[in-house]
């Protein structure tokens, strides 16, 4: 029950980078890095910064509340062993496990968002990491519960609810407990594999140090023939560059470093599945995938509906480089060249506040209610808006946090990205808004499977305003761009991520070595088959497999693809029905854990088992595509 704050803290972080790369190389990246110092944090109007007081008064109320913390979770031993006694020593513990978890709660979104404006500052990054010590002991303190319910016989145990009125609530937890019970070890086994924990992430934590710290990449000349150092965020800024030659220097030098570390990263790409495939054979899995996707009781036929879905239609994503390729001019067209604009003069800025009247009137198809509170969000210093000296860099909703609004964390730059971003975090701050007033405290979240849902549907409704108060054609054919490249990021890239993930641990399980050639010819295989013929492959790109830290998620990478179709096809119901679909989208925006993310998606409206959301994002490529192809004719 308690609810893992390190797990949730991952899901931020795991969405900060989707913000930053699933969309990929956004609108924000043309604007070169500038020079000139950042605003100083008190240099900033209050308006345009969160409120941390909200759930704090002060970082001695913090501390009241941590000491509680560390005294009080070594009492989770009292309930141990007596938990199937009767069903008031049950509630009993449910209710104590519920004070941590709030208050857990509380403690972590305090830190985290007081770390995050400013990253220099000792004393916020040291409460955050004494947080994180503790939380490691709660964890501990907290594992006998889940084998403990379930060694209480079933009959038992329904008896127990159905004779507590209070106990009633919990129906979907225990349910979901006893539904992996053939997966839950002993106490004593839970406990080794909890401690064999931090080796089985060395793979990952490896890669992302390598990833981020100690990797070295080439300088190159840019295009004002200038000595450069490359980057991760010099590479995003320069495959918007109109300079091609530019481009392909920038595009070649990123990768080799990669090329030079191959066998480095192909040890640790197979000791990251290596150590899934050692926790799936550990909760008796038949697979990796089996065991990551059975922790939200999604069936495999979902992923599968979307992998062989998308490679049936492939056309959209062929004629889109077909396309770009004549328009660009080009007798060939390369991997670098994917992410370029077809219309560099489209350049229109919004400032924050014009931002918020976009949104106001882009959403108002979601309903009076939601317009009403998103104005509750905009005026009471939910979301800390403008780049700081020391603040986070990139964009997240903090999520849910029983018993407090969400907050979203911006870096505002005028750009449409900007707008863009706006939009697709305050999906996720409603979400988090609607679900933790609605629902009790076992089920106010929701799951990764279904949480970029709220999020891309903002940015649908979004798109589509601006493209009906679109002043110029060019303005029209810049915003249709900038959709097919989200959906080639989001949907097609994505996929093509999730169908690589499966192939390289289904042939790890079958026991094939994926030396560092296999996993190349494997990688530039499928982007080929991705891209079609009018794609020419560099060698670079079969590359992309060690860069790529999706591949360290755990199957994550396809639930942006599955949501993103939902959200498509969500959006065209709002605007098709109005306000039946809106009332189901706010059922859907309220339903946090109460049921499994199958199942809530499937009561708004949409199967994910059925083919048919995946070619709603078809189909609205194709339409984009035909309006693009109509306005360059013009």
């Amino acid at each position: 029950m308690f609810k893992s704050i390190e797990s949730k803290n991952n899901y931020v972080r795991v969405f900060l980078f989707m913000v930053l790369t699933s969309l990929l190389l956004s609108d924000a990246l043309y604007a070169q890095e500038e020079s000139g110092e950042l605003m100083k944090r008190d240099e900033i109007d209050s308006k345009y910064k969160w409120n941390v007081e909200d759930i704090y008064s002060s970082s001695e109320k913090w501390e009241e509340d941590f000491k509680w913390i560390s005294s009080n979770f070594k009492n989770y031993s009292e309930f141990e062993g007596k938990l199937g006694e009767s069903a008031d020593q049950m509630l009993a513990m449910l209710k104590f496990d519920q004070k941590v978890g709030v208050t857990i709660g509380h403690l972590h979104l305090y830190a985290m968002l007081s770390r995050d404006i400013d990253l220099g500052n000792s004393d916020n990054q040291g409460r955050y990491n004494k947080l994180m010590a503790v939380l490691a002991d709660v964890s501990a303190a907290s594992s006998f519960i889940t084998p403990e319910i379930l060694s209480i016989p079933e009959d038992q145990l329904w008896k127990m609810v159905e004779e507590n009125k209070d106990l009633k609530v919990y129906k979907q937890y225990f349910s979901n407990i006893i539904r992996t019970k053939k997966h839950t070890l002993s106490k004593d086994l839970e406990e080794l594999l909890a401690l064999s924990g931090p080796a089985m992430n060395v793979s990952g934590e490896v890669f992302s140090m390598f990833n981020n710290a100690d990797i070295q990449f080439p300088t190159i000349k840019d295009s004002e023939g200038n000595e450069v150092k490359l980057s991760h965020g010099r590479y995003g800024a320069a495959m918007y560059s109109t300079d091609r030659d530019y481009r392909e220097r920038v595009y070649k030098g990123i990768y080799e470093p990669y090329k030079d570390y191959k066998n480095t990263l192909a040890s640790m790409f197979n000791g990251n599945i290596k150590s899934l495939m050692f926790n799936a054979k550990a909760r008796k899995y038949e697979s990796t995938r089996t065991a990551s996707l059975d922790a939200n009781n999604i069936p495999l036929s979902v992923y599968d509906n979307l992998v062989n879905t998308v490679n049936e239609n492939l056309q959209p994503l062929h004629r889109w480089c077909a396309l770009k390729k004549k328009v660009l001019g080009l007798e060939e067209f390369h991997p670098y060249d994917t992410y370029v604009t077809l219309f560099p003069s489209v350049k229109k800025e919004y400032t924050y506040e014009q931002s918020i009247e976009v949104l106001l009137e882009a959403l108002k198809p979601m309903g009076e209610q939601y317009i009403s509170d998103l104005k509750t969000a905009f005026d009471n210093r939910w979301i800390d808006v403008y780049e700081t000296k020391g603040k986070r860099s990139g964009a997240y909703s903090s999520g849910t946090t029983y018993e407090m609004h969400p907050y979203v964390l911006l870096n505002w730059n005028n750009q449409l990205n900007d707008v863009f971003t706006f939009a697709h975090e305050m999906g996720h701050n409603m979400h988090s808004y609607y679900t933790g007033n609605t629902q009790p405290y076992p089920y106010a979240d929701y799951s990764i499977f279904v949480a970029e849902v709220a999020s891309t549907m903002n940015e649908a409704l979004l798109l589509d305003y601006l493209l009906e108060h679109a002043e110029t054609k060019e303005e029209k054919l810049a915003l249709i761009e900038k959709h097919l490249i989200n959906i080639v990021a989001t949907f097609y890239r994505q996929t093509r991520f999730a169908e690589y993930e499966q192939l390289t641990h289904e042939l790890t399980e079958k026991g094939e070595a994926l030396t560092p050639d296999k996993l190349t010819e494997l990688f530039g295989d499928m982007y080929k088959k991705y891209w079609g013929s009018e794609m020419v492959m560099d060698d670079e790109e079969a590359y992309s497999w060690a860069r790529i830290p999706h591949f360290y998620y755990n199957f994550y990478v396809y639930q942006y693809a599955t949501s993103f179709a939902a959200s498509e096809t969500l959006a065209a119901k709002i605007i098709e029905e109005g306000q039946p679909a809106i009332d189901k989208f706010l059922t859907f925006l309220k339903s946090g854990n109460s049921k499994y993310p199958i199942e809530v998606l499937k009561d708004a409206g949409v199967d994910m088992n059925s083919p048919e959301p995946i070619k709603s994002v078809v189909n609205k490529m194709n339409k984009l595509l035909d309006k693009m192809e109509e306005l360059l004719a013009e």
